[in-house]
């Protein structure tokens, strides 16, 4: 049997030594930034005015329902994708409670589909296939939930317009413009979670 010497085995136990401490500071750095996510609470001007969300583009991203004019007589309500997104520290909240926490802000970025039309229904042809594609910005809307501020529900619903640009600030919309289709239809909390697997917790995975 060999007998590893002295300094072999310094050398083995120096190696050790030094993966684990490099391991404990990649899990120290991981844990450091998931602490430090960045949080972009809602703003408002002196006048009451939502200030339009800043990098919504680099929130979590939840879902993009599409509802194209061609497929509502001409005239849908909302004739875009609707690009949704959830402010990040709403987010990781909501995933360790499952309850939307006081502060959320969605962000909904309006899409208009790629013109022009290959056919009636409003679709066109492209290398992947017949469908509808994503084409100019058109505008935004933001929801923010805070019980206090919206006691009349519980969340502010703001236009910032439905073309580009987009407004800078936003006045809040009446109950009876915005918030009343939620409050009939949403399945969560006036949240559209049927439409979003991220957000809908327990909705069946496709594996």
């Amino acid at each position: 049997m060999r007998v590893k010497s002295p300094t072999a085995a310094a050398l083995i136990s120096g190696g050790v030594i030094a993966t684990t401490v490099l391991i404990q500071s990649l899990l120290s750095s991981n844990a450091q930034t998931a602490s430090n996510t960045q949080c972009y609470p809602p703003e408002y001007t002196a006048s009451g005015e939502l200030i339009l969300p800043k990098n919504f583009r680099e929130w979590i991203y939840v879902g993009s329902p599409l509802t194209p004019n061609a497929l509502n007589g001409g005239h849908a309500g909302f004739p875009e994708f609707h690009n949704v997104y959830i402010e990040p520290c709403s987010y990781a909240k909501y995933k360790e409670t499952n309850v939307f926490p006081e502060g959320t802000i969605f962000f909904k970025e309006l899409q208009l589909t790629l013109p022009p039309a290959d056919f009636p229904d409003g679709s066109r042809t492209e290398p992947s296939g017949r469908g509808y594609f994503p084409g100019p910005w058109n505008g935004a809307d933001v929801t923010v939930k805070d019980s206090k501020r919206y006691a009349d529900g519980g969340w502010g619903f703001y236009n910032f317009n439905h073309h580009e640009p987009k407004a800078p600030t936003a006045k809040l919309k009446p109950v009876t413009e915005c918030a009343f289709c939620h409050i009939a239809s949403a399945k969560k909390d006036e949240v559209w979670t049927q439409f979003y697997p991220l957000l809908d917790i327990g909705m069946p995975q496709i594996k």
